[in-house]
C-alpha cells in the first residue's frame, strides 16, 4: 500500500486493521498478509497499483492545513495544496499541526518514507518559535535539559532564544505538539510555529503554499543522514 501511493506504512498499518482494504474481494485485517502483483488490492472500494514514478516533493504548509489524506471535520488538508501537480497518490511524511506552518514532505515511495520517520533515524528538524509574552530566560535550557509534562518527556536536540519572543528549536524525535506543550507548560503562548529545516533541506524562497520537487541528489542526502539506514 505504501508503494501504491496510499499511505505511509505506519497509516496503512491502521488502515488494514480498520477493515477497510480487500484481496480479491476478501477483507484483510492483518498486516503482514502477503500478496503478488496479480492480486486484485481495493482500499475503500478502489483498486490500488503500485506507481512506477516515484515522487518526493516539498511543501511550505500554510496555517490552518490538516496533515492527513482526508479530514473528517471537512478541513483543508496540505496534500490538497499539491494534488493538481501529481498523478501519483501522494501522503505526508510526518505531520505539522493545523495551526503550525513550514516545511512538510511528501512523497509515494514507502521505503523513503519509512526510513525518514523511523525514530532511530535521527533526522533533525529546526523550528522557529515566536510566543505572545517574553520567553522564561530558562525555557531553551530546561527543554535542552528536558522537560516532562503531564508523565511525557521532552528534551530538544538544542534551543536557542533568538529574541524575547523568538526561540529556535531543534528536535530530531518530535513527539506530537511537543514543541506548543513545553511552552504550555512554562506559561507561554504561542503566536506562530514554523519548520525552517528538515535534514539538509531549507525552506529557499519557496513561499508558504508554494511546493517544489526534490533533486534526486536531496534524495540521497536524507538518506545519507538517516542514522541507521541500514537496519531500518
Amino acid at each position: 500500500m505504501a508503494h501504491a501511493g496510499v499511505a505511509s506504512r505506519r497509516a496503512s498499518e491502521e488502515i488494514i486493521a480498520s477493515g477497510r482494504v480487500t484481496v480479491n474481494g476478501s477483507v484483510v485485517t492483518e498486516p503482514g498478509t502477503k500478496v503478488s502483483l496479480s492480486d486484485k488490492i481495493e482500499v475503500d472500494g478502489k483498486q490500488i497499483k503500485i506507481e512506477e514514478n516515484k515522487r518526493y516533493v516539498l511543501l511550505n504548509k500554510p496555517a490552518g492545513y490538516v496533515c492527513s489524506q482526508s479530514d473528517e471535520k471537512g478541513r483543508q488538508t496540505a496534500v490538497s495544496l499539491i494534488q493538481s501537480a501529481y498523478d501519483e497518490r501522494l501522503y505526508n511524511i510526518g505531520r505539522l499541526d493545523m495551526f503550525s506552518t513550514g516545511m512538510i514532505l511528501f512523497t509515494n515511495d514507502g521505503d523513503f518514507a519509512a526510513k525518514l520517520s523511523h525514530p532511530s533515524a535521527e533526522i533533525e528538524k529546526e523550528y522557529i518559535v515566536k510566543s505572545s509574552l517574553p520567553l522564561p530566560r530558562d525555557l531553551a535550557e530546561n527543554f535542552k535539559k528536558g522537560v516532562r509534562v503531564d508523565g511525557i518527556f521532552y528534551r530538544a536536540m538544542d534551543a536557542e532564544e533568538i529574541n524575547p519572543r523568538k526561540m529556535r528549536v531543534v528536535l530530531i524525535e518530535g513527539k506530537n505538539r511537543e514543541i506548543r506543550r513545553v511552552f504550555e507548560n512554562a506559561g507561554v503562548g504561542i503566536k506562530s510555529l514554523e519548520r525552517v529545516r528538515i535534514g539538509n533541506l531549507t525552506l529557499g524562497d519557496l513561499q508558504p503554499g508554494e511546493f517544489r520537487n526534490l533533486t534526486s541528489q536531496e534524495v540521497q542526502n536524507l538518506l545519507k543522514l538517516c542514522k541507521n539506514r541500514k537496519e531500518i
